[in-house]
């Protein structure tokens, strides 16, 4: 098991630190869920590794960069596959999300209204046919319901998260994708995500 004490640092959020915040809790792992205001933050940055967040902090020692802290949780706890074979498809559809969240990047910061709602029409028209229709194909090949072997992954906490958020905004719906329904029920399903789930903090994003 993971050295004690955790601690995850973030702002009071789902965000970048949700898929930690599910790993930990599909583990049954206790961990100090810390979350910045903005005015801590900034008196906090320069207390982590590369002024960003999410932080995680392992026996008094603080890691950044969300990807490398999904991949430590998950090989730690048991949630990146059985065979190094294995971790190589589960990491390719969680970096499969990251690029589909980039390219919602670019649509969120815009400040500009009318340059916003053309980054907009072109995610929801271009991008997010797309991206689920890879989800779609990976999980069909897979054939058991989730991305990669026949038990939970982080690629599957991964775009369940993500898909979670787009879908709470009003930017996407999945009702024409059957598998990624069902991989969104075999999420939900497990006890100690559904635990996490129905006590969790809600927050807008």
């Amino acid at each position: 098991m993971a050295p004690k004490p955790i601690k995850l640092f973030y702002f009071d959020a789902r965000g970048r630190a949700e898929v930690c915040r599910l790993l930990l809790a599909a583990a049954g792992q206790k961990y100090e869920d810390i979350r910045y205001t903005q005015e801590q933050w900034e008196t906090e940055k320069d207390n982590t590794p590369f002024k960003q967040l999410p932080v995680i902090e392992i026996d008094g020692k603080r890691f950044g960069q969300t990807i490398a802290i999904i991949t430590y949780l998950a090989t730690e706890f048991g949630f990146r596959g059985k065979t190094n074979l294995e971790a190589l498809a589960i990491d390719q559809a969680v970096q499969l999300t990251y690029d589909f969240l980039n390219c919602f990047v670019k649509v969120w910061v815009e400040k500009d209204e009318t340059k916003k709602a053309e980054y907009m029409k072109h995610f929801k028209e271009v991008e997010v046919p797309k991206y689920l229709g890879f989800y779609e194909k990976l999980l069909k090949e897979s054939g058991t319901g989730y991305f990669v072997g026949n038990s939970l992954s982080v690629a599957d906490l991964s775009c369940y998260d993500f898909l979670y958020g787009l879908k709470s905004m009003g930017v996407l719906s999945t009702d024409e994708y059957p598998n990624i329904q069902n991989l969104q029920k075999k999420v939900e399903s497990n006890e100690k995500i559904k635990a996490y789930l129905a006590t969790r903090k809600q927050t807008p994003t």
